[in-house]
């Protein structure tokens, strides 16, 4: 959690503050906060913003993170995931990890992808199968 904020404390963030209407009122918490407390809830295997806001408001590592700021509500959560982080989220992804590659957090060496096939109650019959994915 430290070393998350130490990295992202070295991001470039104008994509993301571009994203802010100048117009309009300020942000109660500051978008690189925001992102931090994203990150590190999906590192902690949190993805739903209601989830996020409990966390931020129980776990000490995500008030840590808030440095003393107020916890965001899941609105401001869900807003930012849905209408702010899309237009910089690959940008300080790519940032993120090339950070960590240099404090030798991360190596290049091996890549894994997850091949397991679950299948939904929605649509019973919706595999992707290997076969049909090699005619492409």
């Amino acid at each position: 959690m430290r070393l998350l904020y130490e990295v992202t404390e070295g991001l470039n963030y104008k994509k993301l503050y571009r994203s802010y209407s100048i117009l309009g009122r300020n942000s109660a918490i500051d978008p690189k906060t925001l992102f931090r407390i994203v990150v590190y809830g999906y590192m902690e295997r949190i993805f739903s913003s209601r989830e996020l806001e409990k966390a931020c408001v129980r776990d000490v590592n995500f008030r840590w993170l808030l440095q003393g700021q107020k916890a965001p509500s899941h609105n401001t959560i869900a807003r930012f995931k849905s209408s702010r982080m899309k237009y910089c989220l690959e940008d300080l992804f790519n940032q993120l990890v090339l950070k960590l590659n240099e404090k030798d957090e991360i190596k290049f060496e091996n890549l894994f992808i997850d091949g397991t096939k679950i299948e939904a109650n929605a649509n019973r019959y919706t595999f992707v199968w290997k076969k049909s994915t090699k005619k492409i």
